[in-house]
C-alpha cells in the first residue's frame, strides 16, 4: 500500500514538474498590435516607414492580399474589435445612429471583443489611442466609460488628432494641449505603451495583450518637428485612374470635377506630403515598442501585428482625398505577423480581411490550435504564419458600407444638394446617403480569376463588376460585356455572404468563373440600354435618393 502511495506520489510529482517544464520552455506568448489609420498600401503607404521593414518585414511575414470589409473608420475598427462583418456587428458608419460606440454597441458587441478573448485566457490587456470615433461623447457615458476586457486604458475621445485632445486615463478624462513634447499624440502613445512593458515585466508574470490605435495617417496630419519639412517636393501618386473621368460607374464618383480644379490638386498633394509625415513618428513607435520589448527579453516571445483600418484616395477617379468607395485604394490595408514561429522576411497572397484579426487573437491567447468564439465571422491566420502551411482558404469575402449624407446642402455648394456629405475641396461630394453598397471579392489565382462584383441600394440599382486579372486599376466596368452567367453567379454568392453568420462566413465555396466573355449578350446589351436610359432620369449635382 505505500508502495503504490508512493509510485502514485512520484507519478504526480513528475506530472507537475514536466508541467512546469513545459510552461517555462514555452510561456504564453503577447501580443502587440499595432493599428494605424487610413493608411493605405497602393499609394506609397508604407514608403516612409523604413523601420517597420527592418523590425517587421523582414522579421515576419507580409500578407499582400490584407482587405477591410468596410472602407471607413469605424465599421472597420468594430469589425477588427469584434471579427464580424458589419451586418452582423451593426456598426454602418461614423455617427452615434450608425451604431459608433453608441450605448447599444456598448451593452452588447463590445462584450465580444477581442479584448474580452484575451482576459478570459488571463491576459493582461491595454489599450492606448483611438478606439472609435465617437466613443466619449456626453451621449454614449464620456470619457469615464472604459469599454469591458481592458486592464489599463488610454483612450481617445473622438476621432483622431494630434493635439488639443482628451484622453479617458482609466475613466478619468485629461485634456492634452499643443506642446510637442507633453502632448503629441503619436509619442505619447509610443511612451505610455514602452511603461506599459516595463511595468507588466516588473509586477505580472501573465501574459499580455496590447493594441496601440494612432492617429496617424489620419487627417489633420500634424507631423511632428523634426518631420515637418520631409518630403516637400512630392506629389500625389499620378495612378492610372489619378485625375480620370469615372465612367460607367455610381452616380457619386461620376459627379466629381473633371479635370480636378487646381485647389483638388493641391490639396491632394499636401495630404499625401502631410501623411507621409505623420507616419514617420509611426515608424518610430515600432521603433521602441520593439527595443522595449528587446531590453525586458520579451521580444522573441511576442507577436507584433501591424495593419490599418481602411486604405485611403488622393486624386483617384478625380475624388480628392478621402476613403469610402469600393475601389482597391481604399479597400487594401497592410498587415505584417513577426512572432514565434512566423516566417521571417517572406509574403502570403492569400486573401485576408479585418475580420480575421480578433480571430487569430483569440487563437493565439488559448494555444494556438483554432480555439476562437465561433461568433466571429473571419478565421484565424494561425496557419499561415508558417510559410510551409498550405491550408485550404477562403476565395472570396464581403465588403459592404452604408453611407452617410446630410438634409442640408453643403455649405458654399449648390443649394440644390441634399442627402451628400464630405464635400470638399472644390465642393467634390465623397458619401452620400445611397453610397451604400455590397460587394463580392473574388480571388482565385490558381485559376486567374480576380473579380470585384458591387450591388447599390439607390434608385438606379446599379451594379459595378471588375476584372482585377486585366484591369486592376478598376477603370472599365463590364458589367455590359461579362457573360450573364458570372453577373448571376456572383448574385447568388453576394445574397449568400451578405446574410451569413459566424460559421456559414467561413464556409468555403468555389465557383467557377470561367466563362468571362467580352461579347455582349442579348440579354446584358439590354440591360444596358435600360440603364443607361435610366440614369439620364438624374441630375450628377443631386442624389438620387
Amino acid at each position: 500500500m505505500i508502495k503504490l502511495i508512493f509510485i502514485a506520489l512520484f507519478g504526480c510529482i513528475s506530472t507537475i514538474e514536466a508541467q512546469l517544464v513545459m510552461s517555462k520552455a514555452s510561456p504564453p506568448p503577447n501580443i502587440v498590435f499595432i493599428l494605424t489609420d487610413d493608411q493605405d498600401t497602393l499609394l506609397g503607404g508604407m514608403d516612409p516607414l523604413v523601420k517597420v521593414k527592418k523590425l517587421l518585414q523582414d522579421e515576419g511575414t507580409t500578407f499582400t492580399n490584407m482587405f477591410t470589409s468596410t472602407p471607413l473608420c469605424c465599421p472597420s475598427r468594430a469589425s477588427i474589435l469584434t471579427g464580424r462583418y458589419s451586418h452582423n456587428h451593426e456598426t454602418l458608419n461614423n455617427s452615434i445612429s450608425g451604431n459608433c460606440s453608441s450605448l447599444y454597441w456598448q451593452k452588447t458587441f463590445e462584450t465580444q471583443t477581442l479584448a474580452v478573448a484575451a482576459k478570459k485566457a488571463n491576459y493582461r490587456t491595454f489599450f492606448a489611442g483611438k478606439y472609435l470615433n465617437q466613443y466619449g461623447g456626453k451621449s454614449v457615458g464620456g470619457p469615464q466609460h472604459v469599454p469591458v476586457g481592458w486592464d489599463q486604458w488610454f483612450g481617445l475621445v473622438g476621432n483622431s488628432k494630434y493635439y488639443n485632445y482628451t484622453i479617458s486615463d482609466n475613466g478619468k478624462p485629461v485634456q492634452h494641449g499643443a506642446d510637442y513634447h507633453e502632448d503629441y499624440l503619436t509619442d505619447l502613445l509610443a511612451n505610455k505603451s514602452v511603461d506599459f512593458i516595463h511595468n507588466h515585466k516588473m509586477r505580472y508574470i501573465q501574459p499580455f495583450f496590447m493594441m496601440i490605435s494612432t492617429p496617424a495617417p489620419h487627417s489633420p496630419w500634424d507631423a511632428a518637428p523634426q518631420y515637418s519639412k520631409m518630403y516637400q517636393n512630392n506629389t500625389a501618386p499620378h495612378t492610372p485612374s489619378y485625375n480620370t473621368k469615372a465612367v460607367n460607374k455610381h452616380w457619386l464618383v461620376r459627379q466629381a470635377t473633371h479635370p480636378m480644379t487646381k485647389e483638388s490638386v493641391d490639396y491632394s498633394d499636401n495630404a499625401f506630403r502631410s501623411r507621409w509625415r505623420a507616419l514617420k513618428s509611426v515608424d518610430d513607435l515600432v521603433e521602441r515598442v520593439i527595443n522595449a520589448l528587446s531590453k525586458m527579453k520579451q521580444l522573441d516571445n511576442s507577436y507584433v501585428i501591424f495593419s490599418s483600418d481602411n486604405g485611403y484616395h488622393l486624386g483617384q477617379f478625380s475624388l480628392p482625398i478621402d476613403k469610402r468607395q469600393l475601389y482597391e485604394f481604399d479597400l487594401r490595408v497592410p498587415l505584417i505577423i513577426r512572432g514565434p514561429g512566423v516566417s521571417k522576411n517572406v509574403t502570403r497572397s492569400e486573401p485576408i480581411v479585418n475580420v480575421d484579426i480578433a480571430p487569430t487573437v483569440a487563437d493565439i491567447v488559448n494555444g494556438g490550435k483554432g480555439d476562437f468564439p465561433l461568433i466571429m465571422d473571419g478565421e484565424s491566420l494561425v496557419p499561415l504564419l508558417n510559410i510551409n502551411n498550405k491550408p485550404e482558404w477562403r476565395s472570396d469575402f464581403l465588403v459592404e458600407y452604408q453611407g452617410e449624407g446630410k438634409e442640408s446642402p453643403p455649405p458654399g455648394c449648390s443649394p440644390t444638394w441634399r442627402g451628400v456629405s464630405q464635400c470638399f475641396p472644390s465642393c467634390v461630394c465623397e458619401d452620400a446617403y445611397n453610397n451604400t453598397y455590397s460587394c463580392v471579392r473574388t480571388l482565385q489565382p490558381q485559376h486567374k480569376v480576380d473579380l470585384m462584383y458591387c450591388e447599390f441600394t439607390d434608385t438606379e440599382t446599379f451594379v459595378e463588376l471588375y476584372n482585377h486579372t486585366v484591369d486592376p486599376h478598376q477603370l472599365n466596368n463590364i458589367k455590359n460585356t461579362v457573360d450573364p452567367t458570372v453577373l448571376v453567379k456572383m448574385n447568388k454568392r453576394l445574397i449568400m455572404l451578405g446574410l451569413c453568420s459566424g460559421k456559414t462566413c467561413r464556409a468555403q465555396s468555389y465557383i467557377d468563373y470561367s466563362n468571362l466573355s467580352t461579347t455582349k449578350h442579348w440579354f446584358v446589351d439590354a440591360l444596358s440600354r435600360f440603364w443607361q436610359h435610366t440614369q439620364t432620369w438624374f441630375n450628377p449635382n443631386v442624389s438620387p435618393l
